[in-house]
C-alpha cells in the first residue's frame, strides 16, 4: 500500500503549500546545499517541486551503478501508466508534444496559454484524466484552436482521441460509486469497452487463485478483454502485452542484478526478471518474498505492477517505479516501531481473533528517493508498505518505508496560512507548530509498518477485494489511519523514546487529522461534487464517524464563529476511544469480509459532502494563491564512461523545467506504439 498524499491537515498546510506565487525563472535558480530551490513550477491547481538526494555522493561506484541501472529500468516502462490510465492517452501525447516542440507562430495568446497548461496538467496526470479527482480534464482553448495548431505543425490526431479532448464521453478514469457498473462507467484502460461488472465477477470466480492458503493477486498483470466472445486475459510480460517497454526493463534489471550489494538482492532481481518473462503470479509471489525479507544493504527498490486504487474492482495493478537509498540517521530512530510491532498489536483494540499471533518480519526505514517513475510520478507516495498480498505479508513479513527527502521537499516548500485561516485557536496553531511535521512523521510510520501489517483475516474468508470489492482500498487506508491515530497519543512512543511530549504530540496530530478530514481537504475537490478518491474518502468517514458518534458528550465541538466554521477537540481523551472503537470495528469488517457494514460506512461518512460547508472553505481559501497539489520532477543521474564503455562516475543534474523533463522522458523511454 503507498501513503499517497495523505496527509492530516497539519500537513496539508505545512507540506502541500508554498508561499511564493510563481516559478522561479530559470536564469535565476539556485541548486546548491544551502539554497536549494525547491519550486520549479505552478499551473492550475498543480505545483511541480524538485528533490535532492542525500547520500548520494557516500554511495561506492558500484552503488551508484546500482541505483542508475535501477532508475532506468524504472523510466523504461513510463509508457505502460499512459496507456493503462487511458487507451488514448499515449497517442493524445505524441501529438500535443509534437505542437509543442514545432509549433513557430504567437504564442502570446490566451489559447497558447491554455495550451501549455492543458498540455502540463496533461503530463502531471500521465493522461487526460485528473491525477486525484480521476475527472476529465478540460481544455482552456476551443476544438477550432487545436485544429489550427495541428495544421499549422502537420501532425495528426483525429477521430476518438481527438473527440474525447472536448466531448463528454469518458469523463471518470475511475468510478466506485454505488449505483452504477463501475468497469463499464471507468475510462482506465484495464477492461475491454465492453467489460462489465458482472463480467469480471464471474471470470474470477474460476481463474486461477493459487495454491491453497497462498492465493496469487489474480489478475494484478493483465488487461481483461472479449476476444470472440470469450473473456480472457492479456497478460503484460515479455512477448505478450506491453512487451516492447518490460523488455527494456528486464534489460536494465539484468545490469542491475549484476552490481548487487549481495546474493540475496541478485536472487530478487532474478525473480523480477522472471517474472517480467513469464507473466507468472506465482513467479511475483516468490520474487515479494525474496524481496521483503531481503533487507541488507543500502539500496532498495519497487518496481511493478503493483498499486491496485486505478482498478475500480481491485484487480490489476498500475505500473510503477522508485528507487531508495538508506537514511541511515532515520531509520536506526524508526527501527525501534518495527522492534516493537508485536506490542502495538497486542495492545490495539483489535478483538482478540483478529489479532496476530505473531507479527512476522515488519522492517521500517526512512529513505531518500532517487527516482521514480509510472504512477509515483510526478505524483508520489510519501510512504509505501510492501507486499500487498496478505499471506505473504503475514507468514514473512513486509517492508515499510517512509520517503524521507520527498517529505522534506514538502515541508521547505511549505508555508503556514493555511493553517492560521482554518484552525479554531491559538493553542491549535501552537501545538501544530511545535509538533506538527514530527506528529506527521509518526502517524505514516504507524500507519505504514504497524497499520498495514496488522490484523488478520478469519479462516475461510476471501481477500478484501473480493469480499469487500470497490469498498476494499478505502477500508485498508482507514485502517491503517486508526491505528496510527489511536497509537499517535499513547505514552509508550515516549517511553520508546521518538518524542519527547506524548500528549501535546497526540494532540497535534488529532487537530490536523479531524481539521483536513472534515473541512480543508475539501480544496480539492469542485463544488457540488462527492469525495471518490479513496484516501480522501477514508478521510472523511474516518473523521465524520468519530464527530457524529461524540456528539453526545461534545467530543468534537462545530464552531461558528465571525461566520466561519471551526472544529474544536473538546476531550482528546475520549476521542481516542473512538478512534479505538472505530479501529475494532474496521478490522472486524476486513476479518469477516463484511461488505455491507463497508458500504454502510463509506457511503455513510465518506462521499457525501455538505455543499454550504464545501463553499465556505472554497471561499476561504480563495485568499492563498498556492496550488493544492504538489508533484516532483526527478534528478538526472548522469553516468561518465571511460574508453572502454565502463561506467566510471555517476553525477547528479536538476533539471531546469518541467516542460524539459517530461519531453526528454518522451524522447529517450518511448517504448509502446500508440494502441496497445
Amino acid at each position: 500500500m503507498t501513503f499517497k498524499q495523505v496527509f492530516g491537515s497539519f500537513l496539508l498546510v505545512s507540506l502541500l503549500w508554498s508561499c511564493k506565487e510563481k516559478p522561479v525563472p530559470e536564469e535565476t535558480l539556485t541548486l546548491t546545499d544551502d539554497k536549494f530551490e525547491y519550486l520549479v513550477d505552478q499551473f492550475a491547481d498543480l505545483k511541480v517541486l524538485r528533490y535532492q538526494i542525500p547520500g548520494f555522493e557516500e554511495l561506492t561506484l558500484k552503488e551508484k551503478k546500482l541505483v542508475y541501472y535501477l532508475t532506468q529500468a524504472g523510466l523504461a516502462g513510463r509508457d505502460i501508466i499512459w496507456d493503462q490510465n487511458y487507451r488514448h492517452n499515449l497517442e493524445i501525447r505524441a501529438a500535443l508534444e509534437n505542437i509543442y516542440r514545432t509549433y513557430s507562430g504567437d504564442k502570446s495568446t490566451k489559447d497558447w496559454a491554455a495550451f501549455e497548461v492543458y498540455l502540463k496538467r496533461f503530463w502531471f496526470s500521465n493522461g487526460i484524466h485528473h491525477h486525484y479527482s480521476n475527472d476529465k480534464l478540460r481544455p482552456g482553448f476551443s476544438k477550432e484552436y487545436l485544429n489550427y495548431l495541428l495544421a499549422e505543425t502537420d501532425t495528426e490526431l483525429k477521430g476518438k482521441a481527438f473527440d474525447v479532448i472536448f466531448n463528454d464521453k469518458d469523463t471518470k478514469k475511475v468510478n466506485k460509486k454505488k449505483g452504477v457498473d463501475n468497469i463499464a462507467s471507468s475510462a482506465v484502460n484495464f477492461y475491454g469497452s465492453d467489460i462489465t461488472d458482472a463480467d469480471v465477477d464471474n471470470f474470477y470466480k474460476t481463474a486461477y487463485k493459487g495454491p491453497e492458503g497462498r492465493p496469487v493477486e489474480a489478475g494484478l498483470n493483465s488487461s481483461l478483454v472479449k476476444e470472440n466472445g470469450q473473456l480472457v486475459e492479456k497478460v503484460w510480460k515479455s512477448g505478450g502485452m506491453y512487451g516492447s517497454a518490460i523488455d527494456e526493463i528486464i534489460k536494465w534489471l539484468e545490469k542491475a542484478k549484476s552490481v548487487a550489494e549481495n546474493d540475496q538482492q541478485a536472487n530478487a532481481l532474478g525473480l523480477l526478471i522472471e517474472y517480467y518473462k513469464t507473466g507468472s503470479l506465482d513467479t511475483w509471489d516468490a520474487y515479494c518474498i525474496e524481496w521483503a525479507t531481503s533487507t541488507q544493504g543500502n539500496i532498495d527498490w519497487i518496481n511493478g505492477f503493483i498499486e491496485v486504487y486505478n482498478d475500480p474492482k481491485g484487480y490489476r495493478g498500475s505500473y510503477e517505479s522508485i528507487i531508495e537509498i538508506n537514511d541511515f540517521d532515520m531509520s536506526r530512530k524508526m527501527a525501534v516501531l518495527s522492534e516493537n510491532a508485536q506490542w502495538f498489536e497486542d495492545n490495539s483494540t483489535l478483538m482478540e481473533e483478529h489479532k496476530k499471533d505473531n507479527v512476522v518480519g515488519v522492517s521500517y526505514k526512512t529513505v531518500n528517493v532517487a527516482g521514480e517513475a509510472g504512477d509515483a510520478s510526478p505524483s508520489t507516495p510519501i510512504g509505501v508498505n510492501l507486499p500487498n498480498n496478505n499471506w505473504i505479508r503475514q507468514q514473512h513479513g513486509s517492508k515499510s518505508v517512509s520517503l524521507g527527502n520527498i517529505i522534506d521537499a514538502y515541508n521547505n516548500a511549505g508555508g503556514s496560512g493555511r493553517l492560521k485561516e482554518f484552525a479554531h485557536d491559538e493553542e491549535e496553531i501552537r501545538l501544530e507548530e511545535k509538533y506538527g511535521k514530527q506528529a506527521d512523521k509518526l502517524h505514516t510510520a504507524l500507519h505504514e509498518v504497524v497499520g498495514h501489517a496488522s490484523g488478520q483475516i478469519n479462516p475461510g474468508v476471501g481477500q478484501p477485494k473480493e469480499t469487500l470489492k470497490n469498498y476494499s482500498s478505502t477500508m485498508e487506508e482507514g485502517r491503517a489511519d486508526l491505528i496510527g491515530l489511536y497509537f499517535s497519543m499513547d505514552p509508550k512512543l515516549q517511553e520508546l523514546g521518538l518524542v519527547d511530549n506524548w500528549e501535546e504530540l497526540g494532540k497535534a496530530a488529532y487537530d490536523g487529522y479531524i481539521r483536513n478530514g472534515l473541512m480543508s481537504q475539501l480544496v480539492r475537490i469542485e463544488l457540488g461534487d462527492d469525495i471518490e478518491e479513496d484516501h480522501m474518502v477514508n478521510r472523511q468517514w474516518v473523521s465524520a464517524w468519530a464527530f457524529e458518534k461524540g456528539k453526545p458528550n461534545n467530543v468534537i465541538e462545530k464552531v461558528t464563529r465571525d461566520g466561519k466554521t471551526y472544529f474544536n477537540i473538546n476531550d482528546y481523551d475520549a476521542l481516542r476511544e473512538l478512534f479505538g472503537q472505530l479501529l475494532r470495528e474496521t478490522q472486524r469488517i476486513k476479518s469477516e469480509g463484511d461488505f455491507k457494514a463497508a458500504q454502510e460506512l463509506v457511503e455513510g461518512y465518506g462521499v457525501k459532502v455538505d455543499q454550504a460547508l464545501h463553499a465556505e472553505v472554497l471561499d476561504r481559501n480563495s485568499q492563498f494563491k498556492s496550488a493544492p497539489y504538489s508533484g516532483f520532477v526527478n534528478p538526472v543521474l548522469v553516468p561518465t564512461e571511460n574508453e572502454e564503455g565502463e561506467i566510471i562516475a555517476v553525477d547528479i543534474v536538476q533539471p531546469t523545467s518541467f516542460e524539459e523533463q517530461m519531453l526528454s522522458y518522451s524522447e529517450s523511454f518511448n517504448f509502446l506504439n500508440s494502441k496497445n
